[in-house]
């Protein structure tokens, strides 16, 4: 393992991808502007899915006014369990798990108990734009909550674990699963405290994890070994990833999947500006995996195809380390 502060030179040589050359290299030459609001708004994300026939968690009601928020309790009278988040959020933020109900009460995955009154306040808070990108008026979103696979029970804490897959040009070329913490508040959001599992795209197993940018062998809640893992359903989560690139017209993609108990894996939210702390759960860098791809001639490769060339030149075969500290992914929204 490489830990500490090292060079540029030496992160080049690692095939390690900062924020900058992200931003340049592939988030703007292969995103285009007019297609961010597909994945930047929770809302027209579940919409576009849909009509694309990929499945998504129930949608179950949308608060777009503060005179809507009087009917909330309407909505919620029959509702055991459910989630709140802003349409424009990101990085976790705003998203509210509840798992059950108390009397009047709501309990959160953590265990804490909310009244109405919590409810309606953050739901007033999401509508204002305190949790949404760039602050603008936002609109809420409350779906149907995930129930956790018996698969990731053990592994996760207080929450329902996703995966996520980065997308290249239609090609999954790097994986991670996230599980949630007591630190993250059940949410599995790596720059809240979740933890990252790198994923084989090959096999589907596990390479490493990462909790706060330090490698990890086990669930610091738990105590369950993240080693030797196999996420089920992979190839399936790798076809619903790699068919995102057509539905949103974006080059450079993160595709956030969980898997339900009964309705399987099911595609979360997009993301135009994935997060690079997935090198370091890999022990790889992106560069070598994102080159590769430039170099291909395929445009008339189907979904199918591209996987099926993803398992087959993206195996994990070990190899040195990624940097346990790496400074430019600190701050990296995950």
């Amino acid at each position: 393992m490489i830990s500490g502060w090292i060079s540029p030179l030496k992160l080049r040589q690692l095939g390690i991808m900062g924020m900058n050359r992200r931003n340049i290299s592939y988030i703007s030459r292969y995103n285009p502007r007019h297609r961010y609001p597909l994945v930047d708004n929770k809302l027209k994300t579940k919409v576009v899915a849909q009509k694309a026939r990929l499945r998504v968690p129930d949608l179950l009601h949308v608060v777009e006014t503060q005179h809507d928020i009087e009917s909330i309790q309407t909505q919620l009278r029959d509702l055991n369990e459910f989630v709140i988040k802003p349409a424009r959020g990101s990085g976790g933020k705003g998203i509210l798990v509840i798992v059950g109900r108390d009397g009047d009460n709501y309990i959160k995955s953590s265990g804490a108990h909310l009244t109405l009154h919590d409810i309606k306040r953050h739901v007033t808070n999401i509508l204002s734009g305190l949790h949404s990108l760039g602050g603008r008026p936002d609109v809420v979103i409350i779906e149907g909550l995930v129930k956790i696979s018996p698969y990731f029970s053990a592994i996760s804490y207080e929450g329902v674990p996703d995966i996520r897959l980065i997308v290249f040009k239609g090609y999954p070329v790097m994986g991670m699963l996230r599980l949630a913490t007591h630190a993250s508040d059940g949410k599995a959001n790596l720059h809240q405290g979740a933890v990252g599992v790198g994923i084989d795209i090959a096999t589907g197993r596990s390479v490493a994890a990462v909790k706060h940018n330090q490698l990890v062998t086990h669930h610091p809640d738990t105590g369950e070994s993240l080693q030797n893992l196999s996420v089920p359903d992979w190839k399936t989560m790798l076809l619903l990833a790699s068919r995102c690139y057509e539905v949103t017209g974006l080059g450079y993609l993160g595709c956030d999947i969980v898997v339900d108990a009964t309705k399987g894996p099911l595609l979360l939210e997009l993301n135009a500006r994935p997060g690079l702390s997935i090198q370091i759960a890999n022990n790889q860098g992106l560069l070598p995996r994102l080159r590769h791809v430039e170099g291909l001639d395929d445009h008339y490769l189907t979904v199918e195809d591209r996987v099926e060339y993803a398992i087959a030149h993206f195996q994990h075969f070990g190899g040195d380390r990624a940097p346990s500290v790496i400074t430019p992914l600190e701050g990296e929204p995950a």
